[in-house]
């Protein structure tokens, strides 16, 4: 039963029905909504903030595994780096020099990194943050270690090239020589036997018996086979790598033009043909076009002290030479 509620007019003086009017009672409500509304979000707010859903709490979870795992492989990413890193310092540094091979730049390196499209899969890891940076680490560590396999394939031809290339180089006498007796007249300036003056002699002079066989020093092709003025009967091989060995003044020529010969081969034999002043052999190596000591090269039948001894009589030989 509703309440009905009076209130004494002091006007009539009589007790008088209270009646409410609709203005009073619409802002009554809106007062009491309001508060309600401000209410709620003032729980909801605290709710959420103190008290995390299991949901939150799952996500928070997760988030912190991930950038553990994030740490964890940044670390090995680094590591391995630090590897990659040496391995191509230790490719520029140890084994191309060793092959006398030119050193890969970083750019290159980093041009092939541009260019490596199956590598590209791996940024569809994630599209957050972390993702795209281990991918761009992957990416960067993946396209360097294919690089350095093309550049280790690269040195492992250097190596099967280098037995056909040590077998190339002159490493012998151009004669018998095992009592080391035969170098007459050594590399550098020495008094020319016809015009008595000072000239470069750019070879060494071996004297022996006419008819003594001369051997090539290296395996190569000859170039030339036959007759000059001041050299004489001469043959010249091409050994290839920028090597070039000269014989000349021979009684007669075995070789000829275009002949593959081997280390150890008879090429002629020993005269005095052309500017000679007595049988001989005068020998020569050129390395690309530049005329080097010959005596540096006679390291294949030569122990430690037989080698230094004909560094000795290469030094102080006649002060003459034969041609």
């Amino acid at each position: 039963m509703k309440k009905i509620k009076y209130y004494y007019n002091t006007n009539t003086l009589r007790y008088e029905k209270l009646i409410t009017p609709f203005r009073v009672k619409l802002l009554r409500i809106f007062g009491f909504l309001s508060a309600l509304l401000v209410s709620s979000v003032l729980i909801i707010w605290l709710y959420t903030k103190f008290i995390p859903k299991p949901t939150d709490q799952e996500s928070r979870l997760k988030e912190e595994i991930m950038k553990d795992n994030y740490r964890v492989l940044s670390e090995k990413v680094k590591t391995l780096q630090e590897q990659m890193a040496g391995l191509e310092k230790r490719d520029n540094e140890v084994y191309r020099s060793i092959f006398e091979a030119n050193p890969v730049p970083d750019s290159a390196r980093a041009k092939l990194q541009e260019k490596s499209k199956e590598l590209d899969k791996v940024n569809v890891i994630s599209d957050d943050e972390l993702g795209k940076t281990i991918s761009l680490d992957l990416n960067n560590i993946s396209a360097r270690i294919a690089y350095q396999e093309n550049s280790y394939a690269g040195i492992e031809k250097l190596i099967n090239n280098q037995e056909s290339k040590l077998a190339c180089i002159p490493a012998i006498q151009p004669i018998s020589n095992k009592d080391l007796t035969r170098i007459a007249s050594g590399f550098g300036f020495r008094i020319h036997p016809i015009y008595g003056i000072p000239k470069m002699h750019n070879g060494l002079d071996f004297t022996a018996p006419q008819g003594t066989p001369i051997y090539a020093t290296g395996d190569g092709t000859v170039t030339t086979a036959g007759e000059g003025t001041g050299t004489g009967n001469h043959v010249i091989i091409n050994h290839g790598y920028g090597y070039e060995t000269v014989y000349m003044h021979m009684v007669r020529i075995k070789a000829r033009d275009g002949q593959r010969v081997k280390r150890g081969e008879v090429i002629g034999w020993v005269g005095s043909t052309g500017a000679s002043t007595g049988p001989h052999c005068h020998y020569e190596v050129h390395i690309n076009g530049r005329k080097v000591d010959p005596v540096y090269f006679f390291y294949n039948d030569l122990n430690a002290e037989q080698y230094d001894r004909v560094l000795k009589l290469a030094a102080t030989g006649s002060a003459k030479s034969f041609d």
